[in-house]
């Protein structure tokens, strides 16, 4: 097998993981972000027991695509790791404290508030990461000869803010509507109450990026406009997502919400990488450029093709054992 047909195989797998750690963990980050606002303290208890059995195999899908992409382009590490070294320093201590504070919280007596705030705290500073992590690309990277050269906070510019803020207004969205899914009474309404807001939030810092982004890169620019028939029918589908979620959340149902704000990432996601196909690391190094010898990429492959189906098994497993409502009172711990 060519490494050409390899590198598709293994861009569409780490693509696979990325999109299901964004949308299976992205609600349990979205309710951290959600926590100091929750309207009593035993309705946060109610909202960390909805993700309690949950949240750390979410984070399987990070470790696949991040293993995966050592694996099968290891040129994307040597040259984003050094250009984004504080960006996914901050995101993996903001994951750290969040998954200490899932330990530590129910058993803690006068020191919960500090719990709290660890959750909250680790939840915002991990999006807010990932969503500059993903405007840094966006941006691309100055490199030579294949090694980066820019300065360690070329990743932190006005655009990189702006889409960590709207990562953080979409993953608090994805939180809003798991909790009009997974929980009832003054909580579920307080979800809904929130959910139409946060909602224009997100089109609205969304709507910013998508204006900027072709400001951003001149092949951005050619790849939107000159393709208007093709591209344009994300935003389109991205659009239809959100009046669905808007008629949801005003008929007060209860799982639409959920699943047309996952809609609504995806077709984001998918105008991502089409905006930047088949560039791995932006501006000039596409995926086959950095792409691992052939022999790596299929001894590789052949264990990962096993692991998937087990992954995709337990995880829906999980998910039906802990289906139903989360009551007060009740949960995981």
């Amino acid at each position: 097998m060519e490494v050409f047909d390899l590198a598709l195989i293994w861009a569409f797998i780490i693509g696979f993981g990325i999109i299901m750690y964004v949308l299976m963990d992205g609600f349990d980050l979205g309710i951290g972000i959600l926590f100091p606002f929750a309207p009593s303290e035993e309705d946060r208890d109610t909202m960390m027991n909805s993700v309690a059995p949950v949240w750390d195999g979410n984070e399987t899908w990070l470790v696949l695509g991040g293993a995966g992409l050592l694996a099968a382009f290891p040129m994307v590490y040597s040259i984003i790791l050094p250009a984004m070294y504080i960006g996914v320093f901050l995101m993996l201590a903001g994951l750290i404290f969040r998954g200490v504070a899932f330990e530590f919280r129910f058993k803690a007596r006068s020191s919960r508030y500090l719990w709290n705030w660890s959750f909250a705290g680790g939840s915002t500073i991990a999006t807010f990461a990932q969503g500059a992590v993903v405007g840094a690309y966006i941006q691309g990277f100055n490199t030579v000869d294949g090694v980066y050269v820019g300065g360690a906070l070329d990743w932190l510019t006005p655009f990189t803010v702006l889409t960590g803020l709207g990562t953080l207004a979409g993953y608090a969205l994805l939180g809003s509507t798991w909790l009009i899914l997974k929980t009832e009474g003054r909580l579920q309404d307080w979800a809904y109450r929130i959910t139409t807001p946060l909602l224009f939030t997100v089109l609205v810092v969304f709507g910013i990026i998508s204006v900027w982004t072709p400001f951003v890169d001149n092949f951005v620019w050619e790849r939107w406009f000159s393709n208007l028939g093709v591209i344009w029918i994300l935003p389109a589908i991205t659009l239809l997502c959100a009046f669905q979620i808007w008629r949801s959340v005003r008929n007060r149902f209860e799982g639409m919400p959920f699943v047309a704000t996952m809609g609504l990432f995806i077709t984001t996601y998918l105008g991502l990488i089409v905006s930047r196909w088949p560039y791995v690391v932006p501006p000039n190094y596409t995926l086959w450029d950095a792409a691992s010898a052939p022999e790596a990429q299929l001894f590789l492959l052949l264990g990962l093709l096993f692991v998937i189906p087990i992954i995709l098994v337990y995880t829906a497993w999980t998910y039906w054992v802990f289906r139903g409502k989360v009551r007060a009172g009740e949960g995981y711990h």
